[in-house]
């Protein structure tokens, strides 16, 4: 399974791609009909518990990082049911709407779905 991040500000056109949007919330300034998702998994995203705690700087990068690999690990078998509807023969392409492209979220999921 070839998995891709882009941050769904800069990449909005149609592709042959599977595109995801793996935010809780949806972006703003994006219309549904501009995104050209085929799938929104919202429960992939960080708890917003957590999405708080990362944003507001109470916690930093390494911890969000082990407590967001934890929230995965809880819900591997919600991920695993949601890839089934998935054409895994195309490219995922994960999206986000996050500023930061070195520190989010998205990075963390797809080392979790490449090797779960």
């Amino acid at each position: 399974m070839n998995i891709e991040i882009a941050r769904i500000y800069e990449n909005k056109e149609a592709s042959e791609a599977v595109r995801i949007l793996v935010d809780r919330l949806w972006p703003r300034g994006i219309s549904k009909e501009n995104a050209n998702l085929d799938f929104w998994f919202k429960e992939w995203a960080p708890s917003n518990e957590l999405r708080k705690e990362f944003h507001q700087e109470q916690i930093d990068w390494s911890e969000f990082r082990k407590k967001y690999q934890k929230e995965l690990t809880d819900i591997k078998e919600k991920i695993l049911q949601d890839l089934e509807e998935v054409d895994k023969r195309k490219t995922l392409v994960l999206l986000y709407g996050a500023k930061n492209k070195e520190e989010n979220h998205a990075i963390i999921l797809k080392d979790f779905l490449e090797n779960a």
